[in-house]
């Protein structure tokens, strides 16, 4: 019962702190579950992120599921998911209380505003985290250039040529420098 404990107040925090989506949880969810709480390893978070990525909904939610049920199984996963969910239930059933009471005042306005760069910089945060992830296999305190990803590397930036250049299907990239990346992996350990 306390592992289900720490895991429900682990996700407690993240959906209460995560301003600005699913991206800008990432980091504090990896702050949880890596270095905290050590429930997961820096690889399997990697592993929680690419599934969370491509999975539909919200990668907040996806990432507290799977953590859930990787360490706890599936009671793990709805203690991990209700607790992520919580506090923007709460949070919005709140806000939409007092915004239609008040929004006509411009204080609120004038709020609102101020907060669209803070939110830039969250999910600007989480983007950085995730491709120094993807490339090192960790988070920016112990980047090493010996551990860079050649491999990644390249996939990435010629499914952002392929992205940007030829617009094709976001989809499409996901799934073929998956395809590209597992052939090449095979080829790479069978030498």
């Amino acid at each position: 019962m306390g592992l289900l404990w720490t895991l429900f107040i682990s996700f407690i925090q993240v959906g209460l702190f995560s301003v600005g989506g699913g991206y800008a949880a990432i980091p504090l969810i990896q702050e949880q579950v890596v270095n905290n709480h050590k429930l997961l390893t820096m690889s399997e978070f990697t592993d929680l992120i690419t599934i969370a990525e491509m999975t539909p909904g919200p990668i907040s939610i996806n990432s507290a599921t799977f953590v859930g049920q990787r360490v706890y199984g599936p009671l793990g996963a709805v203690v991990c998911t209700l607790g992520c969910i919580l506090p923007a239930f709460i949070i919005c059933l709140t806000l939409a209380h007092f915004y239609y009471k008040y929004r006509n005042f411009s204080g609120v306005q004038t709020v609102l505003g101020a907060l669209r760069p803070a939110v830039v910089a969250l999910i600007g945060s989480a983007g950085a985290s995730i491709l120094v992830l993807a490339l090192f296999n960790t988070d920016f305190n112990n980047i090493a250039l010996s551990q860079f990803r050649w491999l990644e590397f390249s996939l990435f930036i010629g499914g952002f040529i392929v992205l940007r250049k030829f617009k094709v299907n976001a989809v499409s990239i996901i799934i073929g420098t998956g395809i590209v990346g597992t052939l090449l992996q095979l080829v790479i350990n069978t030498i």
